[in-house]
């Protein structure tokens, strides 16, 4: 799962990156938790013809999906990742999956390789990042739940895949990645259904990202700095794992 991350670009920066045209001011957000607002990108469509400007528009959404039809939040369970490899059926995605699919960039995201309790080990939280920086842009959904007042909250969840081979030893799940070539696909509800855009549902590239050990002081939502992405000694090692002769190909559906 994805259960913490940080964004700490630029605006200006993300506005070239992701083709915003409009984009407020935002300080460097280095531990966003579930249950706060979290920048994400959806698409308004094609512009009218002759039209330089972008599509694409900024959206401050709660990080912790609803579904529209549910009637109380507070009974319902909090959903910040979404299992892409059953996304497109869940009742809970499957509106979002066909009308709502969002980017949700990211500096880099929190991970914590947890080793049995017959271990007596403890927890190790590690930073993983783009090997070469920048921005990343995760797969998200986005739905806006209506109480019974009358009153809208936009929500949006992590799209999550298995992990691939460097991720593996921390954890078995990581956010879905798209890559640049592919956010007009993907944000295209209107002609790409979703079972058109499932090959974007997969795990990133071995060598894409680097884990970097941190300390525990991003447990806690309270710490906000970057010191939170400080790299830590680790007195073992993560083990690497063997790629199988048939590894590579994974069966979503």
């Amino acid at each position: 799962m994805c259960g913490r991350y940080a964004l700490t670009v630029s605006p200006e920066e993300l506005k070239e990156i992701l083709g915003i045209m409009e984009l407020e001011d935002f300080p460097a957000r280095y531990n966003i938790a579930p249950t706060q607002p979290i920048l994400v990108v959806a698409s308004d469509g094609p512009q009218e013809r002759g039209s330089n400007l972008p599509d694409r528009r900024a959206v401050l959404v709660r990080w912790g999906f609803t579904p529209g039809w549910v009637k109380d939040p507070k009974q319902f369970p909090l959903l910040i990742n979404a299992r892409s490899e059953t996304a497109i059926e869940k009742a809970s995605f499957r509106a979002a999956m066909r009308h709502r699919r969002v980017l949700i960039p990211a500096s880099g995201f929190y991970e914590w390789h947890r080793p049995s309790k017959e271990s007596g080990a403890s927890s190790q939280a590690y930073w993983i990042k783009p090997r070469h920086g920048g921005v990343v842009a995760f797969a998200g959904l986005m739905e806006t739940w209506s109480s019974a007042d009358g009153s809208e909250v936009d929500t949006g969840a992590i799209l999550t895949t298995a992990a691939n081979a460097s991720i593996a030893p921390i954890h078995d799940r990581m956010p879905v990645v798209i890559k640049p070539e592919d956010f007009s696909r993907w944000l295209d509800c209107k002609t790409q259904e979703p079972r058109q855009v499932a090959d974007l549902m997969k795990p990133v590239e071995e060598d894409f990202f680097e884990a970097i050990p941190v300390s525990d002081r991003v447990n806690k939502v309270a710490n906000m700095g970057p010191d939170l992405q400080d790299a830590v000694e680790v007195e073992k090692p993560l083990p690497v794992e063997k790629k199988k002769p048939d590894d590579g190909q994974l069966s979503f559906f």
